[in-house]
């Protein structure tokens, strides 16, 4: 299974943290930071797995710290610029595997997460939500019955926080890559590479499905608690 990282942001809600290194650089424990946590973890679940990485901000740190992890890069040179519709769209290529997982490269997320659903193999898209929390500064999802309505950081109302890990079968991430190709051409690249994913549910009646992870435990890592939450996880994944 081919799985995309995107880890080309600035992390400009954590400075002064990431003036000097990436966000996905922070470290968890002494030897253990958020990206080579999320490379290995994947690795140990899917020895077969192909792990791209899209940099762009002070990317060759990246390169350096996973350079013995097997890993592909793909450069996202106007970083500053795009959102992750951008990043996603410079790994476009990886769009026309058999299964693809896209996965924010500031996730940190329980070991029993990765094996029971990342590292699984689809037969059809889906996100995943936390039905738990519904903060209303995070990017939410609403649902009907088993498909998703719509994902956004502007709703009222929602079924959940959107975890950022989508998972797509061969159908629906050439459909996804069409879609990219459409939105990056009209400029629309300043954009979350998910406005694409509702662009083709309210627009091209694409089902999008959802699976919802209150079970696990994972944070996303916006901010200094969320970094105390992220080595917490870590913690309990070495017991």
């Amino acid at each position: 299974m081919t799985y995309i990282i995107l880890s080309a942001g600035k992390g400009a809600k954590l400075q002064p943290l990431t003036l000097n290194h990436p966000k996905s650089l922070y470290k968890l424990d002494d030897k253990t930071t958020i990206l080579q946590r999320l490379v290995r973890k994947i690795r140990k679940y899917d020895a077969d797995a192909e792990i791209v990485v899209v940099v762009g901000y002070m990317y060759r740190q990246i390169q350096k710290e996973l350079e013995d992890d097997n890993v592909k890069f793909v450069h996202n040179p106007f970083y500053s610029i795009t959102s992750s519709i951008g990043s996603l769209w410079f790994a476009k290529d990886f769009l026309q595997r058999e299964n693809v997982t896209i996965i924010n490269g500031d996730i940190v997320v329980s070991e029993a997460l990765i094996k029971d659903v990342v590292s699984q193999h689809t037969d059809y898209p889906y996100v995943l939500l936390d039905s738990t929390r519904k903060d209303a500064n995070k990017y939410n999802v609403q649902v009907q019955g088993e498909l998703v309505c719509v994902m956004s950081k502007n709703l009222t109302e929602s079924a959940g926080n959107y975890a950022s890990i989508t998972k797509l079968d061969a159908v629906s991430s050439r459909f996804l890559l069409e879609q990219l190709n459409q939105m990056v051409n009209e400029e629309m690249y300043n954009l979350f590479f998910e406005d694409a994913l509702v662009q083709m549910v309210f627009q091209k009646n694409f089902e999008l499905y959802f699976k919802d992870i209150k079970d696990y435990k994972w944070t996303e890592v916006d901010c200094v608690d969320d970094l105390l939450k992220a080595r917490q996880i870590q913690a309990e994944s070495d017991n």
